[in-house]
């Protein structure tokens, strides 16, 4: 298969959850945010050099390639081990950056305002990642089995999901009356181990029991 027929079979697919197009690389900073998304998911690819259109527009300069690299490993904590590849089509250089699933997660990146956040992939867009998911990431750090105890805390917070079909971690934490620590903590555990769905709507992650 020709790089310009590979190039179009990955094309056809649009962007989605494992993979984004890169019209040009202006800024590592940004580009390091898709770099935490995928690393925190499922892993995926950047084609660097194409339009959100689908149309080749190819990497213009060393600058960018370079751009590309720092990306990973000044600007994402830890650094994400990117495969680099390269592939022609109509005489325009395409950049495909693979990443892959973090072991480790999460993967941060460098923010605007200095901060460094977890995001994560849904759909076609990076997502700051709750602080259920920075919980379920720590619980599985620590390999804790499938257990989840039930006591008074879990019940008012399952008491609670179960007459919504979607609810905030905030709106959970007012009508439960449980400490927004100890929600979180809930709330990771019940989404890891299948019990408790965890959605994005809007800007706004919302639960609800299986």
């Amino acid at each position: 298969m020709s790089d310009k027929a590979f190039l179009m079979r990955l094309i056809s697919e649009g962007e989605h959850q494992r993979q984004d197009f890169k019209y040009k690389v202006t800024d590592a900073a940004k580009l390091a945010r898709s770099v935490s998304a995928f690393a925190n998911t499922d892993g995926g690819r950047l084609l660097i050099g194409v339009r959100d259109d689908g149309h080749l527009s190819g990497v213009r300069s060393e600058e960018e390639i370079y751009m590309m690299r720092t990306a990973a490993s000044d600007y994402c904590r830890p650094a994400s081990d990117i495969r680099f590849e390269t592939y022609v089509g109509d005489g325009r250089t395409v950049v495909i950056a693979t990443v892959p699933e973090a072991a480790s997660k999460p993967v941060r990146a460098i923010c605007d305002d200095g901060k460094w956040r977890a995001f994560i992939r849904v759909g076609d867009e990076n997502i700051v990642a709750s602080p259920v998911h920075l919980r379920m990431w720590r619980d599985e750090l620590a390999a804790r089995g499938p257990v989840v105890s039930v006591g008074e805390e879990e019940h008012l917070v399952m008491h609670v999901l179960d007459t919504t079909v979607g609810i905030t971690l905030q709106q959970v934490v007012r009508r439960s009356h449980v400490p927004h620590h100890r929600v979180v903590v809930i709330l990771a555990r019940l989404v890891r181990f299948g019990l408790a769905d965890c959605r994005l709507e809007g800007a706004r992650f919302l639960f609800a029991l299986k």
